[in-house]
């Protein structure tokens, strides 16, 4: 069977602009920003394919939601949302990475041992229209009508008009797992690929050691820099990575890192970074990333001399969720001053608060 639908995949997600702050003004509302997979959910009949931002379908990877949106959502629709991994801590991003396998008897698995769960918050098509043209706020309503959040492990987003309420939310449920807060025009259209919401993310700095590099993809600079914190028996972890340099900057950082390749892997801490178990931690740089494939992840090894204050949001399983930024080198630090001490450990938040509080409003 093929899917006749008034939009069909692939769909672009609509995207959001960062700012610093909860934007208010009258015409917005505001959501918890989640932090997981960016789905949208196709449904004609008995067929239902969940769709990546990337155009990579996301279906094989988790069966059990596709059974249970089928009980969830009605027979004709395209909805936007989340695929969150939901535990008594609060959102999972590291176990729901690991749902991307490539065999099918482990992500049958996984299904069971680590079952995924989806968050509602659009809605773009029913029956036959398309509703990509109208107010958000006429496609909220539709979305609740429609959406059987009773369901175990479906949810319909929290939505509020009040910025105090935002502001709570970002600064309280952060604990959660929650990456922010989104604003969005209650009047505004779907528009694919484009960045009409604005969304609100923490931002914080670490002094890290800068442990090596990864070429960027069109070969001429600096692509990436890994970075290092040392935990308190004084071994180097790989926390992340620092990168989005300029043109021009990636081939400076070319010539200001090449002193520290000389003899760089005589005595570098992750010199046995190839190891299957090391890469299989998490824990060292290279390997094949699950979601990106072949990808090269290959990296140029560092003399661990050098520290670099790093702009982060926040940080999950001891390394940085999102890719941070260089603010600058830092030439009056010491590498083994770089330790996970400095990170800000934030408390765990009840998910359910969250729901309960809103549907109380």
């Amino acid at each position: 069977m093929v899917m006749d639908l008034p939009v069909m995949p692939p769909v672009k997600p609509m995207l959001a602009k960062s700012v610093h702050e909860v934007p208010r003004a009258p015409d917005l509302v505001y959501e918890p920003k989640w932090d997981g997979f960016r789905c949208i959910v196709f449904r004609d009949g008995a067929e239902l394919e969940l769709g990546s931002r990337n155009d990579r379908p996301l279906t094989r990877y988790f069966p059990e939601l596709v059974e249970l949106l089928r009980e969830a959502l009605p027979e004709r629709c395209v909805v936007d949302g989340e695929i969150v991994i939901v535990t008594d801590n609060g959102l999972d991003f590291d176990t729901l990475q690991n749902r991307l396998h490539p065999a099918a008897s482990r992500v049958r698995l996984l299904a069971e041992q680590t079952p995924a769960s989806f968050v509602a918050f659009d809605l773009l098509a029913l029956d036959d229209r398309d509703l990509t043209t109208e107010p958000f706020a006429k496609r909220r309503r539709l979305l609740e009508g429609i959406l059987d959040d009773a369901l175990t492990r479906v949810h319909l987003t929290p939505v509020t008009e009040d910025p105090a309420i935002a502001e709570d939310w970002f600064n309280r449920f952060e604990g959660a797992g929650f990456d922010g807060v989104m604003a969005k025009l209650t009047d505004g259209p779907y528009e694919q690929d484009k960045r009409t919401m604005w969304k609100v993310k923490h931002e914080r700095t670490a002094d890290c050691v800068v442990a090596g590099f990864r070429w960027h993809k069109d070969g001429n600079g600096v692509g990436s820099l890994l970075l290092g914190l040392y935990d308190e028996h004084g071994k180097l972890h790989h926390v992340g990575v620092a990168s989005s340099f300029a043109a021009a900057r990636r081939k400076e950082l070319v010539d200001e890192l090449a002193p520290l390749r000389e003899n760089a892997l005589d005595t570098h801490p992750w010199r046995d970074w190839a190891d299957a178990q090391a890469q299989a931690s998490g824990r060292m740089p290279g390997g094949v990333s699950r979601w990106t494939g072949q990808k090269d992840l290959s990296w140029e090894p560092l003399r661990t001399e050098l520290v670099a204050e790093i702009r982060y949001e926040h940080v999950i399983a001891g390394r940085f969720r999102h890719g941070g930024r260089l603010v600058r080198f830092r030439s009056d630090r010491q590498p083994e001053s770089c330790t996970y001490t400095q990170l800000d450990e934030v408390a765990p938040a009840e998910l359910a608060a969250l729901f309960g509080e809103v549907r109380q409003r």
